[in-house]
């Protein structure tokens, strides 16, 4: 069984190292064809438009054809859609492609966490989950490393991904474990989630805006401005990493008090590292610094907003709730290269730095705001914070999440 589990998670990790290089590369690859500012927010967005829809219509996929067919269909999605970017170069061409791949890659995380939450033994679950985010976030991290030595204007790239992805398919479809069955999920209107929760909305509609723009763009740029891709590299691996080391303790903070308190300091926190980052002298020994304390903010909005939306919420809908914040992140992943690119056409990156400080320090405020309005919710401990960021880790549910009977919930359909 755990042989089983151990293969589930390395084929996240390929998965999510084709990502990681992927993210980058093609912001990069896009400021090479000549693409500006604008049509290069369009394309990047398209990626999480997919991912939105997929988020949608990817559960009953599952249901109906099982796990390794759909792991099978979901990955043979990504490499066609990878395959056939640098056949057809174009700005409709590329945000099909992208599109598609956005709703093969949240099919995968989707088929995977499912099967693993249903899979795992119940005293083991925690850590098994463990492993696996901390081996997608490396994952994530070493495809920053990718960037450095390839040439970015030819398919050498795409060939590489492509492999990357299919060597997941291999994994999962020659695998001996059985797959399981998805119950039914638990129905929760919108109207019900705004009104229990509306900071979580909020917040991840904006976590899911700074996160993209971010990834998108801060690349396109740096290669508009003839940096190295050594050093592009360099600088998105301190804010992968960055982010990966503000997990725990972040969680340990979240899970000792009111989240919103912790959601505030930390959409403060970002906006301070934000303005730090157009203010510092532009040299490595100041950047970097700056680079891993917007990562680390940047990567807990969303898990903070989640578990708060979990405290105020039964919990025999928790993964509802999880589905549709994913959902509301996701046309903030949508809107944030949009928004971000023209701002930053106007502005430049100071005016997109500016433009993500604004709308954390208004998320900052409205925390705080409903921590006046409201108290908050008794017995927060039972709901633990978790890694749960679209941006920098797949769609993980709470591990813990199980039916009266035992038996795992499933993710969203």
């Amino acid at each position: 069984m755990l042989v089983q589990i151990g293969t589930l998670i390395a084929a996240t990790s390929f998965v999510q190292l084709a990502n990681g290089f992927f993210n980058t590369f093609l912001s990069l690859r896009l400021t090479s064809e000549g693409f500006g500012p604008t049509l290069t927010g369009i394309v990047l967005s398209a990626y999480f438009i997919g991912f939105t829809i997929g988020a949608v219509g990817c559960g009953p996929v599952i249901q109906r054809i099982g796990h390794i067919r759909a792991y099978a269909a979901f990955a043979g999605m990504v490499v066609v859609g990878t395959a056939a970017m640098p056949l057809f170069i174009s700005p409709l061409g590329w945000m099909a492609c992208r599109a598609a791949i956005g709703i093969g890659c949240v099919g995968l995380f989707i088929t995977t966490e499912s099967w693993l939450n249903a899979k795992a033994p119940a005293d083991q679950r925690g850590r098994i989950f463990s492993i696996y985010m901390v081996g997608t976030f490396l994952a994530l991290a070493a495809g920053q490393l990718l960037i450095g030595k390839l040439p970015v204007e030819t398919a050498t790239p795409f060939n590489i991904i492509v492999a990357l992805f299919a060597l997941a398919l291999v994994m999962v479809s020659t695998t001996r474990a059985e797959a399981p069955t998805l119950p039914a999920e638990a129905s929760l209107p919108y109207g019900d989630l705004t009104r229990q929760a509306p900071i979580s909305v909020i917040g991840c509609v904006i976590a899911g805006m700074i996160s993209s723009a971010f990834y998108a763009l801060f690349p396109a740029w740096m290669a508009r401005n003839a940096i190295p891709q050594e050093t592009i590299a360099l600088f998105m691996l301190v804010a992968v990493l960055g982010g990966f080391a503000f997990q725990v303790p972040v969680g340990r903070l979240s899970d000792r008090g009111d989240r919103r308190i912790v959601l505030a300091g930390l959409a403060l926190g970002f906006s301070v590292a934000a303005v730090a980052l157009d203010l510092v002298p532009r040299h490595l020994g100041a950047v970097l610094p700056v680079a891993a304390l917007l990562g680390g903010f940047m990567s807990t909005l969303y898990p903070v907003c989640v578990a708060h939306a979990l405290d105020r919420m039964p919990q025999d809908r928790v993964v509802a709730v999880s589905g549709r914040l994913i959902l509301v992140s996701g046309i903030g992943s949508a809107l944030g290269p949009l928004l971000g690119a023209q701002v930053m056409a106007r502005l430049d990156i100071n005016g997109l730095l500016y433009f993500m400080a604004a709308i954390s320090a208004l998320l900052a405020a409205l925390a705080a705001l409903r921590i006046r309005q409201r108290a908050a919710p008794e017995q927060m401990s039972e709901r633990p914070f978790a890694v749960l960021d679209p941006m920098t880790a797949p769609i993980s549910q709470e591990p813990e999440a199980t039916e009266a009977d035992g038996s795992p919930r499933p993710l969203p359909a």
